[in-house]
């Protein structure tokens, strides 16, 4: 005889069941939730992008041309900018946050109608040397003409050489958005007239030819003060200011000088060579908008390049050291308490990380910066290490806008400027709420939110 559960027995058994059911339910929908919420801010790299920049160009008329064309144009980084998330290579497209506004970056693809495929070595030269393309239409200086104005002629045609083999796209880039009267091309004519002076390169006969490379590379192609120069309420470089650092797209590009604390001074020659080559060393790791360089530019340079360019900021002069007034003594012991709970796993308790793999926060420039926006965006977007050739893994910071407070997340990064050493201005729960509110960011579930 078949046995028989008591009706109510059996009815709790389905209970019992569905009430697990619904709970795994919770906990894996709970569980995606929180993944999602700790994941960096990031976008993923565009696909195809290496595989255009690195595949081998096969031998036939102007090989050789159309090879360092691409090495020239690998040095610009023009891929990063000319590649909108989710594109394809060069097709533009890209919104550049300005102050003024957004600028959508051009088709530099061999499409004749959109991109550039009808230009002539001399239209795509003077778009280069002084910023005005075909048809006397000038060009906003997203596009760094006022550093590619050194740009040999010959670097210009082998550039241009090599664009017009990407193949093309039939894409035209949105509007800018832009306000009046910067949306009025003309106006940049006297934009250029108080900012700008087209000129060639002019070396330092006193200096190495290593040296002179660097800073051709630095000044022009690499177009490295278009990040890291403080600018003025026009939108041009502070050129006394020159490479001490600036803040760009939410980011801070750090100061490149030779200042001990917040610039280059304790790092060496290898130790840039290094940095530029895999997107780590034992003092930084890449990432964000220097992160895409490093992957898309400096990484596939080569070594006597990344020598060069090392050389000539090492021979910058240090910027001064700014005052930092002394942090607030209840800032840094709640700010001690939030980096003991959430960020010693990885930076270790003295702050010393762990090389290779998270960078050391004891003696870190980015850490010190004057500005601490860029430390605010690490802690509330977290970010990833830029994969390379040489590093093709990488590392990631979960984003922590989900769990610390503004509050919170000022305290600890004022314990993290003011430790081990570090010295540099206390952060004030405002700045943090003004990067969360551009960055859309969560807000964590605190008593006081609910």
């Amino acid at each position: 005889m078949r046995a028989v559960l008591p009706r109510s027995a059996g009815g709790r058994i389905v209970s019992v069941i569905v009430i697990i059911i619904l709970l795994l339910i919770l906990l894996a929908v709970g569980s995606w939730l929180w993944f999602r919420a700790t994941q960096p801010n990031i976008s993923d790299p565009p696909p195809g992008l290496l595989t255009i920049l690195t595949n081998p160009i096969p031998d036939g008329p102007n090989a050789d041309l159309i090879r360092r064309g691409r090495y020239l144009t690998i040095a610009g980084d023009c891929a990063s900018c000319h590649t909108a998330r989710g594109g394809r290579p060069f097709q533009g497209g890209l919104g550049l946050q300005t102050p003024f506004g957004i600028i959508y970056s051009a088709n530099l693809t061999s499409d004749r109608q959109y991109g550039i495929g009808a230009w002539t070595n001399n239209q795509f030269y003077r778009a280069l040397h002084d910023g005005v393309a075909p048809g006397g239409k000038h060009l906003y200086p997203a596009l760094p003409y006022p550093h590619f104005t050194i740009i040999t002629r010959a670097d210009s045609d082998a550039i241009l050489a090599y664009l017009k083999t990407v193949p093309p796209i039939h894409y035209v880039q949105p509007g800018n958005r832009l306000p009046f009267p910067i949306d009025i091309r003309a106006s940049l004519i006297g934009w250029d007239a108080l900012n700008f002076s087209p000129h060639a390169f002019h070396g330092n006969p006193a200096m190495s030819p290593q040296w002179n490379r660097g800073a051709y590379l630095v000044q022009g192609l690499g177009h490295c003060g278009a990040c890291h120069t403080p600018k003025t309420v026009l939108g041009s470089e502070r050129n006394d200011q020159a490479f001490r650092g600036s803040v760009i797209e939410n980011w801070v590009a750090p100061d490149l000088t030779g200042n001990l604390r917040t610039g280059l001074g304790r790092w060496s020659v290898g130790d840039i060579v290094q940095y530029l080559r895999t997107g780590r060393n034992a003092r930084a790791n890449a990432s964000g908008l220097m992160g895409e360089v490093v992957t898309y530019s400096t990484s596939l340079l080569s070594d006597s390049d990344l020598t060069a360019i090392a050389t000539y900021l090492k021979s910058l002069t240090a910027s001064s050291v700014l005052p930092s007034p002394a942090p607030d003594a209840a800032a840094m012991r709640a700010g001690s308490a939030v980096f003991f709970d959430g960020c010693t796993a990885c930076h270790l308790t003295g702050g010393k990380g762990q090389q290779g793999m998270f960078p050391p926060l004891q003696g870190s420039a980015v850490a010190q910066q004057h500005d601490p926006s860029g430390v605010i965006r690490l802690i509330l977007a977290g970010a990833r290490t830029a994969p390379t050739r040489s590093r093709p893994s990488f590392q990631s910071m979960p984003s922590f806008a989900w769990k610390l407070s503004d509050q919170e997340v000022a305290d600890v990064a004022t314990y993290v400027r003011n430790s081990w050493g570090n010295r540099a201005p206390p952060v004030d729960a405002h700045e943090v709420a003004r990067v969360r509110s551009t960055l859309k960011l969560t807000h964590p579930l605190t008593a006081d939110r609910r």
